[in-house]
């Protein structure tokens, strides 16, 4: 089984404005004569972790990570304007100009999955290849799963705090009511509501629940972000035309050397997500990690991931 490589500081970093409102947080680390890589974490409004470095081999891949707008280092924190997929895309598109990059991989996992998938079927010529985890397609039946009825009934013990943030009589649609809270003129109803929105994700991200990833989420900046941008995005259907242009668009992406990596018993985005995509794009390499839910740092996922990534670096690509 495969760990992560040493922890590593970046050799580069800085922001870039990328609109009259927006700055993104970037930076660089392993060996900028490498073979480029650009990280997409998750969320949207995740932010990056030093973690998130340590998945390549220094010495071979030139990897660029950024925190996405109003995520983590780039500001304004938590901001919903100018705020959209294709807004992302166009980001991800000013970072491989601004670092001379022709072609490059693309890593992402959960909404980083989400945001690879969305810019591979845009730009296409632009990518070496896509290693994809934990499959979200943000499709209404998933955000149902998660944010209304089904994880509940596997963590109705940790469902408790999200549903009771909310009056009984809002509970119909938990998604506008957490939005209209997400979006008040009180600090505190924000904070509140981020808190309970980004616990709630926290809680059931492991196969086995970790109280450390649960605190992590509890920050302010950490829950704000991830709280505010992921109903924003979600309320508007990720900006996509339409409820299935991911799969709608494989064939975009179906000449793309791809790997997809999924744990069995992810409740935040459930395999079938993952199926489905493996069924529409059989070309792509399919690995299901039998004992994990959706976190990056479970096992069996940092190995296969840093397995895919050990083998693009041997084919030269």
């Amino acid at each position: 089984m495969k760990t992560l490589y040493p922890e590593i500081e970046p050799f580069d970093s800085g922001m870039l404005k990328v609109s009259d409102i927006h700055e993104i947080y970037w930076e660089r680390v392993g060996n900028p004569d490498g073979i480029p890589v650009v990280f997409l974490h998750g969320g949207p409004g995740g932010g990056l972790i030093p973690m998130y470095r340590q998945f390549f081999d220094p010495e071979a891949f030139h990897v660029v990570l950024f925190d996405q707008r109003g995520s983590g280092r780039s500001t304004p924190h938590a901001e919903l304007r100018e705020n959209t997929t294709w807004d992302l895309i166009n980001d991800i598109e000013a970072l491989r100009e601004k670092f001379g990059i022709d072609k490059w991989y693309v890593f992402g996992g959960s909404w980083g999955s989400t945001l690879s998938l969305a810019y591979g079927i845009n730009h296409p010529d632009r990518c070496l290849g896509l290693i994809l985890r934990g499959i979200f397609l943000t499709r209404k039946k998933e955000l149902q799963w998660f944010y209304q009825y089904g994880a509940s009934e596997i963590f109705p013990d940790f469902w408790e705090r999200y549903r009771d943030e909310i009056p009984e009589e809002e509970r119909d649609d938990f998604m506008t009511a957490y939005h209209k809270r997400l979006t008040s003129d009180d600090e505190a109803v924000r904070l509140s509501a981020a808190r309970a929105w980004s616990t709630w994700e926290g809680a059931t991200s492991k196969l086995f629940p970790d109280q450390e990833l649960v605190d992590h989420w509890e920050g302010e900046h950490e829950a704000l972000s991830l709280a505010r941008i992921e109903c924003h995005y979600f309320m508007n259907g990720s900006f996509f035309p339409d409820d299935n242009y991911l799969l709608n668009n494989v064939d975009k992406i179906r000449d793309i050397p791809t790997v997809i990596v999924q744990g069995r018993y992810d409740v935040v985005c459930p395999m079938t997500s993952a199926w489905e995509l493996h069924r529409a794009l059989p070309e792509a390499e399919f690995i299901v990690v039998a004992d994990a839910g959706h976190s990056v740092s479970e096992k069996g996922i940092t190995s296969a991931l840093v397995d895919a990534m050990d083998r693009f670096r041997t084919a030269g690509l």
